[in-house]
């Protein structure tokens, strides 16, 4: 999906925030110990995350994997720890995340972390470190906050939020401050 292509994203009924980073930044790491946190405040956190792959959500040789493979298409999977919904989208160039924040609506989470969907029109947290990636990436319009280390005293923008990267209790505080000045349906 271009950027041209991207529509405005559709009310949700829920915050959504995105986390946006290049590649080795560290914000699957951020968000590993940012989650447990928001969870012991008591809020239920959906994550979407975008792959730029394929990939595998099953094990070949198994009868899901085998069933997907055959053509089922949504399979879904359950136990009574847990399910997953595979549903194969060929000649999608892009996920529409408007169609995913809609699969999360029936979970009724507290807040959606939308990892990755840099080009996407959301309010963003962004993970920056210098010796990884385009600092242009602290530019983009959606940026609400940025989380650099504490040395690290680039100018942000007045309407940024700066964060420090190894203080995850103050990002979890901050995040629950962006939650309550939402305005959503």
């Amino acid at each position: 999906m271009s950027t041209s292509e991207i529509a405005p994203l559709v009310a949700t009924g829920f915050p959504v925030l995105g986390v946006a980073a290049w590649s080795g930044t560290g914000k699957t790491t951020l968000l590993e110990a940012l989650l447990p946190i928001l969870q012991e405040r008591g809020l239920k956190v959906g994550v979407i995350k975008h792959a730029h792959h394929t990939f595998e959500v099953d094990t070949p040789g198994k009868d899901s994997y085998q069933l997907r493979k055959a053509g089922a298409s949504p399979m879904l999977v359950a136990s009574h720890q847990r399910y997953a919904l595979m549903q194969e989208t060929p000649g999608q160039q892009e996920p529409d995340l408007n169609h995913l924040l809609a699969l999360m609506a029936p979970h009724a989470p507290d807040l959606v972390i939308v990892e990755g969907f840099k080009a996407w029109p959301l309010p963003k947290l962004v993970v920056y470190r210098q010796e990884v990636g385009d600092p242009a990436i602290l530019d983009d319009n959606g940026v609400c906050a940025a989380a650099l280390k504490r040395t690290d005293i680039r100018p942000l923008s007045k309407t940024v939020a700066r964060l420090d990267i190894d203080d995850v209790p103050g990002i979890a505080e901050w995040v629950h401050g962006f939650m309550r000045r939402q305005e959503y349906l």
